[in-house]
């Protein structure tokens, strides 16, 4: 157990003091009276005990968090909530799971901790890594497998570290200071630092195994559309046939943000470091619901009445997390997304407003479909990577583009594109729509997110003919009239852009690394070049909103239903086109100031 001596007439004071000191602080400060009391009933009920020590064993807590076993996650779980309990003495992990370590465990996956400690979100990414993480160097490897038979007993099961593999070989492992933050802070706040000692292994030796990350983003895929209070086992249908096979799919897509699993086996501290902020800042919020369970008492029911005979009110039926079914957008790809995007605005809130299987791929009907939303949207594309000889319309399509410089971005020949626009849709002219919160993102084969950059704003056009080049772009410069086009025969592609063409048969995504980036970021992760270009698969939009949303949506639909009506009834039958225009005007159809296309 870490001592500390301050001076010869001090006291010495234990690791473990402080942690017993710190957790009730914690709880006092993080937990509100209720929360508390539900926390040491739940505990109670839970626990095992052995001599004087209450704990919480494996089992126990995934079958009170109701994980499931298919997953094969309980352990990997486990070995997190073992390193988490042990705060702020990680060298000291895996913890016994006590009373007092339950606390900083619910504490730390609930982000409470925000609210005693300043620097808490940064820190909270280096916490979660080391507790999924392995160590190559073989002390701490004997260090664990000690310290974990000390604790075997106890726990009722045996936890080691798992043997040491290959290190990444990306160089860029500059998080080799292992002050760690978010522990001093908390020792700062009992005045104690001095016991604090840096036991853990350096952090650039560590790795998480990639089968357990993969295990790992299958639970946070099934937990992300989580409310409060909810049980787990609701979602118990995605974990059967196609659904189960379409979550590993996604996990898998996500992995390949962390790690190469051909070349490398375990995910380096600087790539996930990196990846999460960009691509993946929502990855673990349904931790929260989670670990909140342990937060409200089945004992304690506020919704009781006094009379007894009186049932409590049963909660409402909640409306489907995917209202509508789309060929690219399921309950796993909408989970996807939440790691990037607030599941507040996705979950039950999504309207499909416009799919090319069903609505036709043609930029009419796509305008028809969307243009009258007047909330976020969501851009959907997904197709099959046309071959490097290409023949037919695929040959016709080349042609427009410049020649490519760029390889394949990877080797599957499946791809998903996506963009977030925070403004209605409209056609543009000469300046693109779109703002800083515009997402530019890949979903298939590796999930990454390249967000809006200020070096220019050419974040969305939308161009019908006679536009030269016409289509919809994200990060390309707007296409200019034919009138203007001069020589150029070729689409002007972004440093970093997503190109569909006219008839939404074809598409292509340009990474252009060594430019420097244009209307949206570089990678943070691949910094290289490629460029993919595919044939359309399918095509969809997804209005970001509610009810009132469509209801507006409706309206403006009607009103334009009604001009056109109007136009449609007047009789134009004079044969003098002169007369024909001034009648038109006369009843406030046509003009100059009038746009005829939208309600404003």
């Amino acid at each position: 157990m870490g001592q500390a001596h301050s001076g010869d007439s001090q006291p010495q004071v234990t690791s473990e003091q402080l942690s017993h000191e710190l957790a009730l602080r914690f709880a006092k400060r993080c937990f509100t009276p209720i929360e508390l009391y539900s926390f040491q009933d739940v505990f109670k009920s839970l626990a095992d005990h052995q001599d004087s020590i209450s704990y919480l064993k494996e089992d126990t807590l995934a079958r009170f968090l109701e994980i499931p076993d298919i997953l094969g996650v309980s352990s990997i779980v486990f070995q997190m909530v073992s390193y988490l309990g042990a705060f702020p003495f990680g060298h000291e992990a895996p913890a016994v799971l006590g009373f007092e370590q339950m606390i900083m465990v619910v504490v730390i996956m609930t982000e409470r901790y925000q609210r005693v400690l300043k620097k808490g979100n940064r820190d909270r990414t280096k916490l979660l890594f080391r507790s999924l993480a392995v160590f190559d160097r073989k002390d701490f490897d004997d260090k664990a497998t000690s310290v974990s038979e000390g604790t075997k007993e106890a726990n009722g099961s045996s936890r080691s570290h798992a043997p040491g593999f290959a290190v990444d070989e990306a160089a860029n492992d500059e998080e080799d200071d292992d002050d760690d933050d978010l522990a001093l802070a908390a020792l700062e706040s009992l005045d104690a630092i001095q016991v604090f000692k840096h036991g853990d292994a350096p952090i650039a030796e560590a790795s998480i195994p990639s089968d357990n990350l993969k295990k790992l983003i299958m639970l946070l895929l099934l937990i992300a559309p989580l409310d409060a209070q909810e049980s787990l086992a609701r979602h118990s249908e995605r974990l059967t046939g196609t659904q189960l096979e379409g979550l590993r799919k996604t996990a898998d897509h996500i992995l390949a943000a962390f790690v190469n699993v051909e070349k490398y086996p375990g995910v380096k501290f600087h790539r996930f470091n990196s990846v999460i902020p960009t691509s993946f800042p929502f990855l673990f919020n349904g931790f929260t619901p989670l670990f909140e369970h342990f937060l409200f008492s089945k004992n304690l029911d506020l919704h009781k009445r006094k009379d007894s005979s009186t049932s409590p009110a049963q909660p409402p039926e909640l409306e489907p997390l995917l209202i509508d079914n789309g060929e690219i957008l399921d309950l796993n790809v909408l989970s996807q997304l939440s790691f990037f995007l607030p599941g507040s605005s996705l979950f039950r809130r999504l309207r499909l407003l416009y799919s090319g299987g069903d609505a036709g791929f043609s930029m009419g009907s796509f305008e028809t479909k969307v243009f009258n939303w007047r909330a976020p949207t969501i851009l959907l594309v997904s197709g099959n990577r046309i071959s490097e000889l290409p023949t037919g319309q695929e040959r016709v399509f080349a042609d427009s583009l410049p020649p490519k410089r760029f390889p394949d971005s990877s080797k599957s020949t499946h791809v998903t594109f996506g963009v977030y626009l925070s403004q209605p849709w409209r056609q543009t002219h000469k300046e693109c729509i779109g703002d800083s919160d515009t997402l530019l993102f890949q979903l298939e084969p590796t999930h990454e997110v390249f967000h809006a950059s200020s070096i220019n704003k050419d974040y969305v056009s939308f161009t019908k003919p006679p536009s030269s080049h016409c289509g919809i772009a994200f990060g390309n410069p707007p296409p200019k009239p034919k009138a203007t086009a001069g020589l150029s025969t070729h689409v002007n592609l972004g440093a970093v852009s997503l190109y569909l063409d006219a008839s939404f048969e074809f598409g292509v995504f340009t990474h252009n690394y060594t430019s420097g980036g244009g209307a949206f970021h570089n990678s943070t992760a691949r910094r290289q070049d490629w460029q993919d270009r595919f044939e359309v698969e399918s095509l969809e939009v997804w209005g970001c909103g509610g009810d009132e949303e469509a209801k507006g949506q409706r309206e403006r639909w009607a009103w334009e239903e009604r001009e056109a009506e109007a136009r449609r009834r007047i009789n134009l039958g004079s044969g003098d086109i002169e007369a024909d225009r001034a009648l038109l005007e006369m009843a406030g159809l046509i003009g100059s100031n009038r746009s005829g296309g939208s309600m404003s």
